[in-house]
């Protein structure tokens, strides 16, 4: 902030002659020495050393944020963010998933063919049979979003006039950064004025590695950057509009970075948090890929695993209805305890508890 901008809270001739001295904003003023150094270096008779002190805190005062008291922190968060909650439906499951709480970003992470996809459409489709009044926005940067298959879903659940969650899934096309973009400013611009019914809730990026994959470099930190403004842009929406985002990492293979080197939903590389059961040949040498930034770029990571039987990981019970187990690890956790495990099976795209657990 110039100095020059607090005229006629500071006078225009204290300001002046500050300016003369070198001392043109505000970072000048305050970090530039001591109040009595400065006083030395204006012309005599400029001011005395008590009311430079006084006009320097009145400057320190209007260039500072504003303080927040915790308490005031803690009720922004309010009663009604408990209703908008991603949960699964499984007691143990949901244990993990009080962290997919409204103004968080949370990564959804794994091996291909882990489960990742069913794990969040099945917690999507929950939350809007639950809650008439959200909505969901799913941003598919791979076209392989099945509106034919939610709606298969949305029957095995075998609630009355559950189709109708469908019409409050929006689903958008974006296999290029700048196309999401496009379709979150759309967004910010229809939450600016929500409309008087449906408010939306959650937002899924299913997935963010086909996005930065191509862009990300071993000589080059423009991908990194890129990929870090584009998280950063998501957790302020999570954060201004009190949605819960979702992020989705995804394959190892396609990615050719390796340097030493995210309720978005993100592949994996070389380091598989280790998970008793997992299908991975080797789960201890496996790790998050789109390099070790993007972990600390949201707020938990919840790691996905197949889960391989002694005889088959996919069975049946009976009736030709195929189930396969997994696991789900609560890997890091910003806000509750991490390194938590849990087991359930998909059957049919639905979420079951597991016998075995």
């Amino acid at each position: 902030m110039r100095l020059a901008a607090c005229v006629p809270v500071i006078p225009a001739h204290l300001v002046s002659s500050l300016e003369q001295c070198g001392i043109r904003t505000e970072a000048d003023l305050l970090f530039s020495g001591s109040t009595y150094d400065i006083f030395r270096r204006l012309p005599p008779g400029t001011t005395t050393l008590r009311e430079l002190a006084e006009f320097t805190a009145v400057v320190a005062k209007l260039a500072s944020v504003p303080g927040t008291s915790v308490a005031d922190l803690m009720g922004a968060y309010t009663e009604s963010d408990d209703d908008n909650e991603f949960l699964s439906g499984l007691p143990q499951l949901d244990e993990l998933l009080k962290v997919a709480t409204p103004r968080r970003l949370i990564e959804i992470s794994g091996d291909k063919g882990s489960g990742k996809t069913q794990l969040l459409l099945h917690l999507v489709l929950q939350h809007l049979v639950q809650r008439p009044q959200s909505g969901v926005l799913w941003i598919d940067t791979t076209g392989d979003f099945s509106a034919v298959r939610a709606g298969e879903i949305l029957e095995l659940f075998g609630i009355p006039d559950a189709s109708t969650a469908l019409e409050r899934l929006q689903v958008s096309l974006a296999f290029e950064v700048d196309t999401v973009h496009e379709v979150l400013e759309d967004l910010r611009v229809s939450l600016t004025n929500p409309p008087p019914e449906v408010q939306i809730r959650g937002i899924v990026v299913d997935t963010v590695t086909s996005l930065f994959s191509p862009i990300l470099s071993p000589v080059s930190s423009q991908g990194h950057a890129i990929m870090t403004g584009f998280m950063r842009q998501l957790r302020a929406f999570a954060q201004t509009f009190s949605i819960t985002v979702f992020v989705r990492r995804v394959d190892p293979l396609m990615f050719h970075y390796r340097s030493a080197a995210q309720q978005v939903v993100n592949n994996s590389a070389a380091f598989t948090p280790f998970v008793p059961g997992s299908t991975s040949n080797n789960p201890n040498i496996r790790k998050p890929a789109l390099g070790p930034s993007f972990t600390f770029l949201t707020d938990a990571t919840l790691w996905v695993v197949l889960c391989r039987d002694d005889s088959d990981p996919h069975k049946t019970d009976g009736g030709g209805n195929e189930s396969t187990k997994h696991v789900a690890q609560l890997y890091r956790s910003k806000v509750t305890t991490s390194k938590v495990l849990c087991s359930f099976k998909i059957q049919q795209g639905i979420l079951l508890v597991c016998e075995e657990a």
